[in-house]
């Protein structure tokens, strides 16, 4: 058994999640000890359990330890059935990581999937779903699977709601190499919102367009949802190009205001592009289990996030194969599995 420490790296919830997929692929049973204890409320939070009980769920396993609070896990895997599945976070909690957790099981199946998420689908801490939609799941359908998800409504936070569908057709994970982003495309920034004022998502738009000022007009928006999807809003930045698409995101939250999320947002962005690299800070996080687990291919990156460099520490444990961070001297990195 695979005994981790859930305090060391960035001491969230990135242990449990790549744990719990790798034991579905590899037949490893785990323990994680301090189970988010670098957080300031450790312990599992109810999308944890979430993303846990589905793995139960898709993979026969067993779980002790299983609750809301609880810092110690101990799992152990039974076979992957595909089919169809339906997980509730009950909170706005996020869709996406429950989704993380068990679609590296799933697209290696021996038949397809079909998932109902729901939950929250654009909080903070976690990729909304437009990142899993137009940025990540584009890369894994070049590694040979076919995954499709579709948004049916928004989730954000506190109050949740959202529901996702998505859709997996399996097949071996083949390396791919990811190392140029290729010609520029379109550029978008829509800042959506729900049971808010016009007036919030109008100065995001407003601050960001101070920010990325070489980015055309018309690719500014703002997109009103139905008021009880809210309350909420996000500004969403999309840059296109040949081979990926990069989406930074800027969440609503009490005590920050529109100019101050925008501003950020779009400093992460002018970031991204100027540095010439293909994954952003979490497109690299989530693709070093899919190309850890294809056991080759290369992805040039920015600078190594805490997430990256604690999910590859999980995975060497697991695989026994180890991500690679190497600096180019463009400043980007080239990331190899070996």
């Amino acid at each position: 058994m695979i005994i981790m420490d859930g305090s060391e790296g960035e001491g969230g919830g990135q242990v449990v999640r790549t744990a719990c997929a790798l034991s579905l692929v590899t037949g490893e049973p785990f323990r994680v000890v301090n189970v988010r204890g670098g957080r300031e409320k450790p312990g599992l939070m109810r999308q944890h359990v979430t993303a846990v009980e589905a793995a139960c769920a898709i993979g026969g396993a067993t779980c002790e330890g299983l609750h809301v609070g609880s810092a110690e896990i101990g799992f152990r895997p039974g076979r992957v059935t595909p089919g169809e599945y339906r997980f509730r976070v009950g909170t706005a909690g996020s869709t996406g990581l429950v989704l993380q957790t068990v679609l590296p099981p799933l697209m290696l199946a021996d038949a397809p999937s079909r998932l109902v998420l729901e939950g929250g689908t654009h909080n903070i801490y976690a990729p909304p779903f437009d990142f899993l939609a137009r940025s990540f799941l584009p890369v894994i359908n070049r590694m040979g699977p076919r995954v499709e998800a579709r948004l049916v409504r928004h989730g954000f936070f506190p109050r949740g709601g959202g529901r996702i569908e998505v859709d997996i057709y399996p097949a071996p994970l083949q390396p791919i190499e990811c190392v140029e982003r290729g010609a520029p495309g379109e550029r978008s920034a829509t800042a959506v919102f729900a049971g808010l004022p016009f007036d919030i998502a109008d100065r995001e738009i407003k601050a960001a367009r101070k920010v990325l000022d070489d980015w055309p007009e018309d690719a500014f928006a703002v997109r009103e949802l139905p008021a009880d999807q809210g309350p909420g809003t996000i500004l969403l930045l999309e840059a296109a190009f040949e081979h990926v698409t990069e989406v930074v995101s800027g969440f609503g939250k009490l005590g920050v205001s529109a100019e101050s999320l925008a501003r950020t947002a779009a400093g992460r962005m002018a970031g991204y592009l100027a540095s010439h690299a293909f994954a952003g800070p979490y497109l690299q996080d989530q693709l070093l289990l899919p190309f850890a687990l294809a056991g080759g291919g290369a992805f040039t990156t920015v600078k190594p996030s805490g997430h990256s460099l604690t999910g590859r520490e999980v995975i060497e444990r697991f695989l026994g194969r180890r991500c690679v961070f190497q600096q180019q001297g463009s400043g980007a990195h080239l990331v190899t599995v070996r």
